[in-house]
């Protein structure tokens, strides 16, 4: 079974973690790329800048947001970078980081969650 889970890029590294991937599209604030701790910054698979303003982390929104965003996963950049987590996923353990103070309405756990069921 694939192991694809989301974590705050904040938190320390964990044994398990296996590739780590940051897939927010801006940097996160306050934290050294040396003391990043990534194996890769997939910009390509973030949402929208209109999308994140839009949806402004407001968990009522939280829904129609991952709608949005599945739909925007249907474009060809974004389709392609799916696809290649998908190929992460199927080799090991990834780890989805973001720097949103609420990991369970982001965009990271929406991906997870897409992962695991594909």
């Amino acid at each position: 079974m694939t192991t694809v889970r989301a974590r705050r890029v904040y938190e320390a590294p964990d044994a398990a973690d296996g590739r780590r991937v940051l897939v927010d599209r801006l940097w996160p604030r306050g934290l050294a790329k040396a003391a990043a701790h990534i194996d890769e910054w997939l910009k390509a698979i973030a949402p929208s800048d209109e999308l994140r303003v839009w949806y402004g982390h407001d968990p009522a929104k939280f829904g129609e947001f991952r709608r949005r965003y599945g739909d925007e996963l249907d474009e060809p950049e974004r389709a392609a970078a799916l696809a290649y987590l998908r190929e992460l996923a199927a080799a090991g353990p990834v780890t989805l980081l973001t720097a949103t103070r609420d990991l369970e309405h982001s965009q990271a756990a929406d991906l997870a969650e897409r992962l695991q069921q594909s």
